[in-house]
């Protein structure tokens, strides 16, 4: 038991930092030793992030080392402002900051991606770097509840299945085949107004991009414009959308189980799977499993194939199974970035377009 005096000089932990300890702990994450790489943009999510991070360390309840980074995008005529703030709040605490730049537009002609994706592209990439410069395997990263409930309905704009309605997860691989994990530690019970307030407690200015009501970009019309609208229906609308998607991931979760032992199943190794490195599939194996299981395990295949599912829809699904009617083969099925799927000798083999 702490003697009197003790207890006097001891700080009190924040409400905002008290719950992040709580999900810190609820994920069952390393706390000490264990560098943690924060991505920082300056916005009052990540902001608050960061200060109840640092908050933490300084009171005592972890002891990770704390590594700021920031991504320039090169979008914003504010960008270089925006990156000596983030610069300048690590230095007050203590913390050095690793500043990285991107060319988002040039990127996304190349990649024939949209600017929202090519950024998110170009900050993935920079925050895997960093962390394997640091020796970290955690990457933290400020998404919300508010965050959440945009993916979700996002995702119902596009026609997304069960899966893509689970929105995101609070920990996730960085990407196939990684050892480092991106972490939302806000995701489960911080709102937007949550951090805004934190970052005024603790008088810390956050930067208020201008892009955020940009209404070119869908999340931001869906933001500004939708969202509102259904709140007028139902006031904890993002609490809502947040719990439905915690119980579609949890559905999905099993299907997940089950559609890896089709995957296998229906896999063999022949030297067409040279070009992309993934099996070709058993025609026969899957159009005998039920759909939702056939559809994920072909997700799983194709993500495999191509590193990522950016820009593949459900759409896209139903055009690969398509290719399991019937028994003519030399179909083709198209996918997004240049890769086909094509039938041949009842498999599947997924390739790259000829140019």
């Amino acid at each position: 038991m702490a003697t009197p005096s003790k207890a006097r000089h001891r700080r009190r932990i924040s409400k905002f930092a008290t719950g992040l300890l709580s999900e810190l702990r609820r994920l069952n994450l390393p706390l000490k030793d264990e560098p943690i790489v924060i991505a920082v943009s300056g916005g009052a999510d990540s902001t608050a992030l960061l200060l109840a991070m640092h908050e933490l360390k300084s009171v005592g309840p972890i002891s990770n080392p704390l590594i700021v980074t920031h991504l320039d995008h090169g979008l914003r005529k504010t960008a270089r402002r925006d990156a000596a703030a983030v610069s300048t709040l690590a230095r007050k605490l203590g913390l050095k900051a690793v500043v990285g730049r991107a060319d988002v537009r040039k990127m996304a002609i190349e990649h024939n991606d949209n600017l929202e994706q090519a950024a998110r592209r170009a900050r993935y990439t920079f925050l895997e770097r960093t962390a394997r410069r640091s020796d970290s395997r955690l990457i933290a990263v400020a998404h919300t509840m508010d965050d959440q409930a945009e993916t979700v309905l996002l995702r119902l704009l596009r026609g997304s299945a069960g899966e893509g309605l689970s929105g995101m997860e609070p920990v996730r691989t960085l990407r196939s085949g990684s050892d480092i994990a991106l972490v939302r530690p806000l995701l489960t019970w911080a709102r937007r107004a949550d951090t805004e307030n934190y970052c005024r407690q603790q008088r810390i200015e956050f930067i208020v991009d201008e892009m955020n009501k940009d209404e070119s970009f869908t999340r931001v019309k869906v933001r500004q414009q939708l969202l509102p609208l259904m709140e007028s229906f139902n006031k904890r609308i993002v609490e809502t959308l947040f719990r439905t998607a915690s119980l579609l991931r949890e559905d999905s979760t099993a299907l997940a189980d089950d559609a890896a032992k089709l995957l296998l199943a229906a896999s063999e190794i022949s030297a067409d799977s040279d070009e992309t490195g993934v099996p070709t599939l058993r025609v026969d194996v899957l159009a005998a499993a039920p759909a939702a299981l056939r559809r994920r395990a072909l997700r799983q295949w194709v993500l495999a194939g191509r590193g990522n599912l950016n820009r593949v829809e459900h759409v896209h699904l139903l055009g690969l199974e398509r290719l399991l009617a019937g028994d003519k083969g030399g179909r083709i099925a198209e996918l997004p970035n240049g890769m086909q799927v094509r039938r041949r000798k009842g498999r599947l083999e997924l390739i790259r377009k000829a140019t």
